[in-house]
Formats: structure tokens, sequence, C-alpha cells
């Protein structure tokens, strides 16, 4: 499902900030599994982005960066919250091993960086993230991979703040 995608500029943190906040928002109906994937090089914002849409999704307590213990579970006005880096997997078997089939049973919203280390066993990502340096701050491409997917894209470009520079629109 590549027919559409949206790519902004995140001129500086506030930015990716307020981009974790608008997919919060826009993240489809309660009772659903949705899946985000944040691509990049080291440094790029994957972690700001997960964090400020775990806190925007409701998680009050600390929001811990999942770099050791590889997953870090939430639970917030209900809804179970998954925030995963597989910076330091070796592998799709680990990723089997952490138990990674279990912990998406059920409904919940997980949020994956570096699932590029996951290989396959990731699954297919509802909405795929990718971001990198571009000029002096970053860009983010967001491609949907399913009709979940497409809906939250779809509801993202409603809730952008209209001084949002986007690169492209959604088809």
């Amino acid at each position: 499902m590549r027919e559409s995608s949206l790519t902004l500029e995140l001129e500086n943190e506030a930015r990716t900030v307020d981009l974790g906040e608008a997919l919060a928002a826009a993240a489809p109906g309660d009772g659903q599994e949705l899946l985000l994937t944040l691509a990049g090089e080291l440094g790029a914002g994957k972690s700001t982005l997960a964090r400020a849409m775990l806190r925007a999704l409701g998680v009050s307590a600390i929001i811990r960066s999942p770099t050791y213990t590889l997953v870090e579970p939430y639970e917030a006005a209900g809804q179970r919250l998954l925030h995963f880096d597989l910076y330091r997997l070796a592998g799709p078997d680990e990723l089997e091993a952490l138990g990674y089939r279990d912990l998406r049973r059920g409904s919940w919203i997980a949020l994956m960086e570096w699932p590029e280390r996951g290989g396959s066993a990731v699954g297919v990502a509802d909405l795929a993230g990718n971001i990198e340096y571009f000029d002096s701050g970053r860009k983010i491409e967001l491609v949907p991979h399913t009709a979940a997917g497409r809906d939250w894209l779809l509801g993202l470009a409603e809730r952008l703040p209209a001084n949002f520079h986007r690169a492209d629109s959604v088809k």
C-alpha cells in the first residue's frame, strides 16, 4: 500500500514533539493493534518522537528509553502501549526470544525504533517513518502499509498545525 506518503520537515526538537503529539491524536480508534516503525540514523530524533507520542497518549510515568531492555510497556487511559528500541538486537531470533508475539496480543499501540534490526519478525508496520538529517534539522517520510496506516496518515494530515512545512502531501 505505497500509494501515499507524507514528508515533513522537522526544523527543531519542538517540531518533532509537535509531530509526536499529532500522531497520537490521529491514531485510529480504540481496540486496534497499531505499529509505527521509526527508522533513521543515530540521533535523528526517533526517541524524541516516540516519547512525545507516548506522553500525548497519556503516559504520565517517566518514559525510559528501551535501549537496553529492548521494550518498555506502558498503560495509559486503558490502552496498552509498547515502546521498542531494537538498536542492540542481533537479529530476528532475539526479537522472538523477547516474546514479541506474546506482547502483541490484544489491543495495543507499538512504537518501534530500529525496526530493520528485527527483520521479517517485525511484521508489517501500519505506518513506517524514516527520519533523516536535512539542512539544519530533520525530515521524516511517513508511509502507510495497511488500511489502518492510511487512515492514521490521513488523520495526521488533517491535524497538523498549519505552519508545518510539508515537503509533499498525502495523495
